[in-house]
């Protein structure tokens, strides 16, 4: 019987703004960040136009929470070119500051990819390395789930697999107001297998506000007739932290 992930997906994120919104605020630790700015796309769109990503992290004794909403909008004489929504919500538990393990919820809503959503839930163990040096951090995480895939048209491209995920998060302190990182993930099914890759340089202008270059790189064994496999946005953004 085919499932249906995106209930899941929407108890995730009311479960990481709960978790924000208790009584006790004073115990967690929030965060938030704010990018905007342009974006020039390849691959299934082709257009300049803007990016926006914002995210919220709420961290409380072992357990830490985040919530990505990722997007861009492109249009072409007032008519919409190109539209997606990419959500991600996780929720890690800390056994000590070296391992951990996390769920995590993801939705994209892409209709010019051929698809009109991609939905996947997985838990993964993840371990943190290179603690003995000051200026770079590495993680990974390795575990399993399910994806759930809707196509745009007659539900001929509809079908749900299971998934094995790995995904690495590197990052490096090059000087005092800059830094290197680097996310790559692999969702692997018997079907389909998603990659996605970033690469990311900031510069600090403030305490609070760095100016970032991006290439995003995401590439799909399984896309319907006429799709590209691999998109790539390059962009140049705002990025502002409170």
């Amino acid at each position: 019987m085919a499932f249906q992930l995106r209930h899941a997906l929407c108890a995730s994120s009311i479960v990481c703004a709960l978790a924000a919104t208790q009584t006790q605020a004073q115990s967690w630790d929030l965060a938030s960040e704010i990018e905007l700015g342009a974006v020039m796309t390849t691959g299934n769109t082709e257009d300049e136009n803007i990016r926006f990503r914002t995210r919220f992290d709420a961290v409380r004794e072992a357990w830490s929470y985040r919530l990505t909403l990722d997007g861009f909008r492109s249009s072409k004489n007032d008519q919409l070119a190109a539209q997606r929504l990419y959500t991600v919500g996780s929720s890690t538990y800390n056994f000590d500051p070296d391992n951990f393990v996390m769920g995590r919820v993801a939705h994209e809503d892409d209709r010019f990819s051929g698809y009109d959503s991609q939905t996947d839930i997985s838990v993964s163990y993840g371990q943190v390395l290179l603690r003995d040096r000051e200026n770079m951090s590495l993680s990974y995480t390795v575990g399993g789930g399910m994806r759930s895939s809707r196509g745009a048209e007659n539900g001929a491209d509809d079908f749900d697999e299971a998934i094995l995920r790995l995904s690495t998060d590197y990052s490096w302190d090059i000087s005092d107001n800059a830094r290197f990182l680097q996310t790559l993930s692999v969702d692997a099914g018997e079907r389909s297998s998603i990659a996605r890759s970033e690469s990311a340089i900031e510069s600090d202008i403030m305490s609070n506000m760095s100016m970032k270059f991006s290439i995003k790189v995401k590439h799909q064994t399984e896309v319907p007739v006429t799709r590209e496999k691999t998109d790539t946005e390059a962009a140049v953004t705002l990025l502002l932290r409170f």
